[in-house]
């Protein structure tokens, strides 16, 4: 049975933690409206930008001349899987699930034969990974000196995505993201940015007729790789959002453990102190009786 101050020592380390957690809630939830406004801020202008490139990409179809990134190279075999994933940890199950998701897609992929390049961007992802699949990495995009998410982290990703790409050392890419739905909801999503795709949507005009100048063909190769850069963009705020909802719901659970461990630890102190007392006093009481 534990000793008096070791319980003593055991209620003031859980306490320390508990303001720590505190502290870590309070930082998620200043930074969650931040980057919870900017994600909701950015998925109408990609909707849209989607609803345009569908409306193009339906007028050229599978044609020769459509684009590389629209047509794809032919073949499906080499598929490459952009983790994106957070920096730090003390999220809960955000990391976990989103590398959970990549890791299915992984095996289902290589169980059919095909082969399989990981690009992790993050370090928890790189780390969830490479214990079962370092043999596959082809790079890591470290962002853990990025103080802020800007268009310009989309464009470099993007940049080496493509590079890759003209390089044929891959047939379709992947992204993988938690899309931020609220403080206790993310959900791990998967989408394929090459060869593009795009869902027409209801109320979108890609029945309309349009004269378009230069032709389908020029705008979509001009495009194409905008497309690239902004659903890379449109997840990397998703995922900012979601880390700083996973972290604030988890900090928040942590904190009310820490307090009904510190009840339950003080309850057990008093018992052992008045276990003690009671002690001292039989003690007591035995020597006077004695004499």
């Amino acid at each position: 049975m534990p000793s008096l101050k070791d319980l003593k020592n055991r209620i003031e380390s859980v306490k320390s933690t508990r303001k720590i957690t505190k502290a870590m809630q309070m930082v998620a939830a200043a930074k969650l409206r931040r980057a919870q406004e900017s994600a909701e801020a950015s998925r109408p202008y990609a909707e849209r930008f989607n609803a345009v490139m569908a409306g193009l990409a339906s007028s050229v179809g599978g044609s020769d001349s459509a684009p590389k990134l629209l047509r794809g190279t032919g073949s499906d075999d080499v598929h490459l899987l952009v983790v994106m994933t957070a920096e730090r940890g003390l999220c809960g199950g955000f990391n976990a699930n989103i590398a959970k998701l990549a890791r299915a897609k992984a095996e289902e992929l290589r169980g059919k034969g095909k082969t399989v390049k990981i690009l992790t961007v993050g370090k928890k992802g790189r780390d969830a990974l490479k214990r079962d699949f370092s043999d596959l990495f082809v790079g890591h995009i470290d962002l853990s000196e990025v103080k802020r998410i800007g268009y310009v982290n989309a464009q470099d990703i993007a940049k080496d995505i493509l590079s890759r790409f003209d390089g044929d050392e891959f047939d379709v890419a992947t992204i993988f993201y938690a899309k931020f739905q609220n403080v206790v909801t993310q959900i791990p999503t998967a989408q394929q940015v090459i060869p593009a795709s795009f869902e027409e949507t209801e109320g979108d005009e890609s029945g309309a007729v349009f004269d378009y100048e230069p032709s389908e063909e020029a705008i979509l190769a001009e495009l194409l790789p905008k497309g690239v850069a902004t659903a890379i963009f449109s997840a990397l705020l998703e995922n900012g959002a979601s880390e700083q909802g996973a972290r604030m719901s988890a900090m928040d659970n942590a904190t009310r453990n820490a307090g009904e461990m510190i009840d339950k630890l003080t309850i057990q102190f008093n018992r052992s102190r008045q276990a003690v007392i009671t002690n001292e006093l039989i003690e007591i009481i035995s020597g006077a009786e004695a004499l």
